[in-house]
């Protein structure tokens, strides 16, 4: 794909943001649309206000995309009610304009399915809203690939960390407490393996998937280090800091922090993730694209150094 080409993102959120500086690394031409305003650093990069959940305005911001990354998400309560409504909107868009479509998709269409194995072939068994409007939009996007209507590829990622994530279980209840040495927040099983993607790595990843044509069609499961337990990720973060760092676990979700009772109370179905293990495999993506996701140590010493200049 050349360099000439426009490549256009849809949502100024961490994820958003770093498929933006991703791209810009890479020297590419960069839109990012977002709801409101959003400032970026680099002069290069052509900012477009628009609300993506009205088609027509969604086909003004994209103009002249070569490749359309959809990384939109919207508050928590409102995700079932919005996200079909942004699908479609984003879907005849990108149509309009024959442009790919690249969309950052999460774990929860497979539910408690394999936990400890995810793959992209594992079955998808959400039984909670959430899971079900993911599963279901997810099928709306393949089927828009297998229609002809425009070209897709969906990119998976487990729970984000990394610069400006900050709505996560590892995000500002954690790496802030942990760099002034007060008591972290954890949810559920700490001893459980569970998947955690450096929001960098899924920038990368997606961006691959922006420029191979080939890889259109289908899900993979973006670049991810195998699960370990969180309490190992604690244990690293205290070897890098050379202090131990002291964890509150919320075993059931209650609000704590950032997370208000309106978010914990959506969350809620979703909490079932804590409370089992959850390796996301990302084999397929690092043989087929020869990408390799952070080392585990790396990644939290960036991540670290970021919240720390904050």
């Amino acid at each position: 794909m050349s360099t000439s080409e426009l490549h256009v993102v849809l949502g100024a959120g961490p994820a958003g943001r770093a498929i933006v500086d991703e791209l810009r690394r890479l020297g590419l031409p960069t839109r990012l649309v977002s709801r409101s305003w959003t400032a970026v650093d680099d002069p290069a990069v052509d900012v477009v206000v628009a609300d993506v959940r009205d088609q027509s305005a969604t086909a003004t911001a994209i103009a002249g995309a070569a490749v359309v990354y959809h990384a939109v998400n919207v508050p928590y309560h409102r995700q079932t009610a919005e996200m079909p409504i942004i699908a479609d909107a984003v879907i005849g868009a990108a149509a309009e304009h024959d442009s790919s479509l690249v969309v950052l998709d999460t774990l929860y269409p497979y539910g408690t399915a394999d936990g400890a194995h995810i793959t992209e072939e594992s079955p998808w068994k959400a039984t909670s809203r959430k899971g079900m409007m993911r599963a279901e939009l997810d099928r709306r996007y393949l089927a828009a690939h297998e229609a002809g209507t425009v070209r897709v590829s969906l990119g998976r990622a487990a729970d984000f960390f990394g610069p400006r994530v900050f709505a996560s279980t590892l995000g500002a209840t954690f790496f802030p407490a942990a760099i002034h040495g007060d008591p972290v927040v954890a949810f559920g099983n700490i001893d459980l393996p569970h998947s955690y993607s450096y929001v960098p790595d899924v920038a990368a990843g997606l961006v691959t998937l922006g420029r191979q044509h080939g890889a259109s069609g289908r899900v993979w499961h973006l670049p991810t280090v195998a699960a370990v337990s969180t309490r190992t990720i604690h244990q690293i973060v205290a070897e890098i800091l050379g202090r131990p760092v002291a964890v509150d676990v919320i075993a059931e979700p209650t609000p704590v922090g950032p997370f208000d009772s309106q978010f914990m109370n959506e969350y809620a179905e979703m909490f079932y993730q804590h409370l089992i293990a959850q390796n996301m495999v990302s084999t397929a993506f690092e043989a087929t694209f020869d990408q390799r996701p952070t080392p585990l140590k790396d990644a939290l010493q960036s991540t670290l150094d970021w919240f720390a200049h904050l």
